[in-house]
């Protein structure tokens, strides 16, 4: 029997999530929230690496952020598209793991597929919680499942936010979690070609940019996420 999350975050590729939400997953499983990472590709297309070893280093990451499971829907790299087989491959994840809460690729970006995969899911979200929608998994018929929020974190392009979260409690975790894709970031012992990831800069400006943004909220680190609709609260208390 399968465990139920609280969050699931999806990415086009392995090292997406941790780029991008790595310490709101910490914080949130360091308070005792479940979360599972879904990769939408294994990353085959990118420069360095290879896909092999892209997943030691996702099972890697993944241990560093205490994740409860982490799968890879094998999509092709800068090939996917946002069809139907697709979003049922999506939707299955969701049915399966009943998240209240989607995080997914930003709505645009650099790379292609950030936001193909930004659409796809979203909108394997909304089919996932129509009853006449039928999937099955594992031999089992799903029922139904539309998670509360989906939320877009943000990637190359800096998007403005609709809210953002304090990590400072956890961005050396997430950090940790970015390191462990040794053969994507900067290096500077590897032979590999140079990529727009691979430069000591980029690496840098993961830091900066959560530290930016903690800036702003008044912390020393923080993520950002848009939404699709609005955030209600219960009291204005409830706001930072």
């Amino acid at each position: 029997m399968h465990k139920q999350l609280d969050i699931l975050a999806f990415g086009a590729h392995p090292d997406d999530v941790e780029l991008s939400c790595a310490g709101t997953l910490a914080l949130e499983i360091s308070k005792g929230k479940t979360a599972g990472i879904i990769d939408l590709t294994q990353g085959e297309m990118g420069t360095r690496g290879s896909k092999e070893i892209r997943e030691q280093e996702a099972n890697a990451a993944a241990e560093i952020l205490g994740v409860s499971v982490r799968h890879n829907l094998r999509f092709k790299d800068a090939l996917f598209e946002i069809n139907d087989a697709n979003k049922a491959e999506v939707i299955k994840m969701l049915r399966h793991y009943k998240p209240q809460v989607v995080f997914c690729n930003a709505i645009r970006d650099r790379h292609i597929d950030h936001g193909k995969g930004s659409l796809l899911v979203s909108e394997a979200c909304f089919l996932s919680g129509l009853t006449k929608y039928e999937t099955t998994y594992n031999g089992v018929v799903q029922e139904p499942w539309r998670p509360s929020q989906v939320y877009h974190y943000i990637q190359w392009y800096d998007i403005d936010p609709d809210f953002v979260v304090d990590i400072s409690e956890t961005i050396e975790a997430k950090m940790a979690s970015v390191l462990a894709y040794k053969s994507q970031f900067y290096d500077p012992n590897s032979d590999e070609p140079e990529t727009p990831i691979s430069s000591s800069n980029f690496l840098e400006s993961v830091s900066y940019r959560a530290r930016n943004l903690g800036r702003i909220i008044g912390t020393d680190y923080a993520e950002g996420f848009t939404v699709e609709r609005y955030i209600g609260v219960k009291s204005v208390f409830d706001l930072m």
